[in-house]
């Protein structure tokens, strides 16, 4: 092997690299080979293979090229690995080792020893034990010196005409500055440096030159810190092994190209482990593609490190006073930093071809942020706050003078360099007057970065009512930081009274201009404090996007900067949601120095976009937005539109592109979306008469033939006559027998298997059922339930064609339930099942609260539910006092229904207590509890407390003293739903009937034949024994 300092690059000949495993890539690189005559030589492949030297190992890139020497040691392999060269010595040195080198100068008369010799060109030697050096010489000598070694013990004697070297032409290596030299980029960029004069330019080239191998060439050129190593905790958590995603099969093969290039690149390696996340391929702008991994299972079940990151305020502080600066940023930070052997396997990925694991730290770990600041910090200690500032991947160097910041620069590249980092070429700025660092233009002082208030300066003058209503509402949210509010603001409230013309005057200008320097002037923007959390608040309008970035400070809320951005003419025709979660996406990413690494609160007026989080199958947009988010540690919070007018506005500002009105996303049935409409929805529409409902049926083009056929004949028509309809139609066609008019409706009966119970069904035209929707599920006697008991409380009264499909859809878009419904966790434990056959065998009852005291005085609600029917109550309470909950229980449940056999309630001092065991024992019931410590043992009214505060926290005010007010219609809702573990609805097993509800009134229900009271008994008799029998078997 030859270690040439003249090489730029490590070379191996063709016929050796054929000989070993390694595999070989035959992607010509950017790179041509001179030899001394002026020839040219092609590289033919490359590898990266591990060389030894010494007693260590390094793993490399070489390339391969048709050479005379096996092997030539470049200056790229020297640098990379810090490797000393002294020709005094004859020896190289790395990491504290000395290896010899073996080199000769001349006619050696005693052992070790030498001297030079001449000899013609061309020659070789033949002798035995004699080694000659290699030696670079100009072809037009007409003689050459060389330098010849003894291996000998003794003398050798050169005899005269003996051959003892031969010339061969010599590589000269010419690479593209791009893709290996990054010495030869630095000193160009200070010709642009009108600050420095030459002697200050020819110290910095000096300082650079030294360093060079200190920046990455290229993108597979990053560096391989040797002082940590990532660790993922997971404790005594089994393996996640999530199944691949399928890939369309064009990219499929795109995929296996990414694998086999990060393979190359030494990224990844193959894994054997029980791990597997998915994968996600993730388009960029420029249309190449982003290869993620999808790590929120494993992130979840990860222990977080609590390593803290720098205060951003305490960092601008420590830059008071500097002159000088220079900003760094390391090249793909996070793949310098080794992933601990152990844990390599639990970043497994799968793309269904093999399973691969990351020997380097990957995007998407949730400790990634804290084991990144906690490496720069040990690299850079002693430095810090004297010399340079570090925030993650982000380094300033500063110094008072230009000789102290040229002595702090040469400090943080040695560091650096001893770490084995690379820093990037295209980001830095060196010997800077002013340089912009974490959102601040740092100079002389700190300045705020006028980026932050652009969206409040550049707002254009108000042109309609609409666009001032816009900018007044931002100035009204933070009317208490501005001197005499109502004063300034008066001439342009006068312009949004309903009678005024909008009529812009100089004094509506001043009043503007006024507003918009308050607004961007202290105390409104202020310095963040990283004691107190970050909020984010994020809107978006047809028009654009906005956010305010704040933190509550002295118990009050303080900007620290604006963002808006307009609308592209892609984006406006996103959805209602889709736009909101580009206002989350590009919020976030703008404010990324404040809220990357620390947990903020993210308000949002949509209140569904919880389910983001929680998304299984993430594609294009969706996928490349929670990439993005994943690695941030937010909490998602509804914050009403009416609270909401300090980022409504800056989304609705006017800009100077052309604004076009983007139409609502409209659901199924035609319905748009209002997300400014309250949960609570009150029945606006007048009940209808038979006549309207025909009238609907007969405008629905699915149902009107066999309606008109129906009040025609009753019998039915041939499939010649239904052929041409709609499916749907034909659908109905084929109920035709379960179809009958009533006063002219049509109607579907339908009966249960045994023939004992039976239901009219109206049939719904297609322009009614979001109403219809709107009553089952999104009304007080709804009660915003889910799937299930929203059908059945739908399919007992109504039938349409793709009823179940409408019912899902809709529950499933509800904004209500996606904002407030979280996934149910189901604690597993030991089955037990109670054997009862009849109501109220067993009770079970419970205290929820407390709650904000009511208007009523109630804080507390007392839950009963029979374990039979499942059929519960809800009783508010102004306390938990055993008085109470005994009075109450006689009051509201004993005296309705009667006396229960066994009462089961959990360990509360209230239940237990003298006074309610003494009336157990009077009435004869027997007392049962739950486990100490254990309250999931009686999940059936746990899961039932859940749902009453889901129900409670999308119907109660703002103010939330009414929630007892909201109890009585939610248990109405749900004793008239089908209940999940029965399949039966509660009233109907009590009472042997379905509760009469506020929408069979409104749409109407075809009255029952009268019979009489005996008869009545007979039947609801044999109604309640066939539910019960069903009961008792299930």
């Amino acid at each position: 092997m030859l270690v040439d300092t003249g090489a730029n690059v490590t070379l191996l000949r063709t016929d050796l690299a054929q000989k070993l495993k390694e595999k070989l890539i035959y992607t010509a690189p950017n790179i041509s080979l001179k030899i001394a005559t002026g020839e040219k030589t092609e590289i033919r492949s490359k590898l990266d293979a591990s060389l030894e030297c010494g007693s260590r190992k390094f793993h490399h890139r070489i390339y391969v090229a048709d050479i005379t020497d096996p092997c030539i040691l470049g200056q790229d392999f020297l640098q990379k690995f810090n490797f000393t060269v002294d020709l005094e010595k004859n020896e190289i040195r790395t990491g504290g080792e000395e290896i010899p080198l073996f080199s000769a100068s001349g006619v050696p008369e005693a052992p070790g020893q030498f001297r030079y010799a001449v000899t013609d060109f061309p020659s070789h030697t033949s002798q035995k034990g004699v080694l000659v050096a290699a030696t670079l010489v100009d072809l037009e000598m007409e003689a050459i010196p060389v330098r010849v070694l003894n291996l000998n013990n003794k003398p050798k004697i050169l005899d005269k005409g003996d051959v003892i070297a031969t010339c061969e032409p010599v590589v000269d290596i010419v690479a593209h500055p791009q893709e290996f030299s990054g010495a030869q980029h630095l000193p160009s960029t200070l010709e642009n440096f009108q600050i420095l004069n030459e002697e200050q330019r020819t110290a910095v080239r000096k300082l650079l030159n030294e360093f060079q191998n200190l920046f990455s060439t290229c993108d597979a050129d990053v560096g391989h810190c040797n002082m940590t190593q990532h660790r993922i905790n997971t404790g005594d958590h089994p393996p996640i092994k999530q199944y691949p995603r399928r890939l369309p099969l064009a990219r499929k093969e795109e995929a296996d190209n990414l694998v086999q290039e990060m393979v190359d690149n030494g990224i990844i390696e193959k894994s054997s482990g029980p791990w597997a996340s998915p994968i996600v391929l993730v388009k960029k702008k420029d249309g190449s593609t982003r290869f993620c991994v999808d790590y929120r299972k494993l992130n979840e079940i990860t222990k977080k490190d609590s390593y803290p990151l720098p205060r951003i305020d305490d960092t601008l502080d420590a830059l008071n006073g500097s002159q000088w600066f220079t900003t760094l940023n390391l090249k793909s930070g996070y793949w310098q930093i080794e992933i601990r052997p152990e844990d390599r396997e639990k970043t497994a990925f799968t793309t269904g071809q093999g399973l691969w694991q990351f020997k380097v730290m990957p995007f998407g770990l949730c400790n990634a942020p804290e084991t990144f600041e906690r490496l720069m910090e040990t690299v850079l200690r002693g430095l810090s706050s004297v010399a340079c500032l570090v925030y993650l991947d982000d380094i300033i160097i500063v110094g008072r003078t230009f000789e102290e910041h040229l002595n702090n620069l040469r400090k943080v590249f040695q560091r650096l360099q001893k770490a084995n980092l690379k820093l990037n070429l295209k980001k830095y700025r060196f010997f800077q007057k002013e340089v912009t660092y974490l959102g601040h233009v740092i100079s002389a002082g700190v300045k705020t970065d006028p980026e932050k208030i652009k969206a409040v300066i550049d707002w254009l003058r108000p042109e309609t009512v609409h666009d001032l209503r816009s900018f007044l509402g931002l100035c009204t949210y933070y009317r208490r930081f501005v001197k005499n509010f109502s004063t300034v603001a008066a001439p342009l409230h006068k312009l949004t009274e309903a009678k005024s013309n909008f009529n812009w005057t100089e004094e509506c200008e001043k009043s503007f201009s006024s507003l918009k320097q308050a607004l961007t002037s202290s105390p409104i923007l202020t310095y963040p404090r990283t004691d107190k959390d970050f909020i984010l608040d994020t809107d978006a309008s047809n028009e654009g996007i906005g956010a305010v970035l704040s933190q509550n400070i002295g118990n009050e809320e303080r900007v620290i900067a604006y963002f808006s951005k307009s609308l592209g003419k892609p984006e406006r025709n996103y959805c209602v949601k889709r736009k909101e979660l580009l206002a989350i996406v590009k919020s976030i990413e703008h404010f990324h120095h404040y809220l990357y690494g620390r947990k903020f609160l993210l308000q949002t007026d949509h209140a569904s976009l919880r389910w983001l989080l929680n998304c299984k199958e993430p594609e294009r947009q969706i996928a490349r937005w929670i990439q993005r988010l994943q690695e941030y540690d937010f909490e998602i919070q509804h914050r009403k539109g009416i609270s909401h007018g300090n980022v409504d506005a800056l989304s609705r500002r006017s800009s100077t592109e052309s604004c076009k009105n983007c139409t609502n996303a409209e659901k199924k049935f035609g319905m748009e979306i209002d997300i400014s409409v309250k949960v609570l929805t009150t029945t606006s529409v007048d009940p209808w008469s038979s006549c309207e409902i025909q009238k609907a049926q007969l405008e629905d083009p699915n149902i009107k033939p066999i309606l008109e056929k129906k009040l025609n004949s009753a019998d039915r028509p041939s499939w010649q006559e239904i052929a041409p309809e709609s499916p749907a139609t034909k659908r109905y066609w084929a109920l035709w027998d379960s179809l009958h008019l009533k006063d002219g409706v049509l109607y579907r009966r339908w009966e249960s298997d045994n023939g004992s119970s039976c239901r009219w069904q109206l049939i719904l035209p297609k322009s009614r059922i979001p109403e219809v929707l709107r009553e089952t599920h999104d009304s007080a006697s709804g009660g915003h339930f889910g799937v299930m008991k929203t059908l059945s409380k739908t399919r007992e009264r109504f039938y349409w064609d793709r009823l179940c499909a409408d019912v899902e859809k809709w529950c499933r878009e509800c904004q209500a339930c996606g904002a407030r419904k979280g996934p149910k966790t189901r604690t597993k434990g030991r089955l037990q099942r109670y054997n009862i056959g009849a109501p109220f065998e067993r009770m079970a009852l419970d205290i929820l609260g407390p709650f904000p005291v009511a208007t009523k005085g109630n804080r507390y609600v007392l839950v009963l539910m029979d374990y039979f029917t499942k059929c519960p109550e809800a009783i508010p309470i102004p306390d938990q006092e055993a008085s109470t909950v005994a009075e109450e229980l006689v009051r509201s449940w004993i005296s309705c229904y009667g006396v229960p056999m066994i009462l089961h309630s959990d360990q509360g001092t209230n239940f237990n207590s003298a006074l309610f065991t003494e009336l157990c024992k009077l009435l004869g019931i027997l007392k049962t509890r739950s486990i100490v410590l254990h309250p999931e043992s009686d999940g059936m009214v746990e899961r039932f407390n859940r749902t009453i505060l889901n129900h409670l926290s999308l119907f109660v005010s703002r103010n939330q003293t009414d929630w007892d007010t909201h109890l009585p219609l939610f248990l109405l809702a749900y004793r008239s739903a089908e209940h999940e573990v029965t399949g039966l609805i509660p009233a109907e097993m009590l009472f042997g009937r379905t509760l009469r509800l506020p929408c069979d009134i409104l749409f109407g229900r075809p009255s029952e034949t009268p019979s009489s009271p005996i008869e009545y008994m007979k039947n609801l008799e044999a109604c309640l024994e066939s539910v019960h029998a069903f009961a008792r078997v299930n």
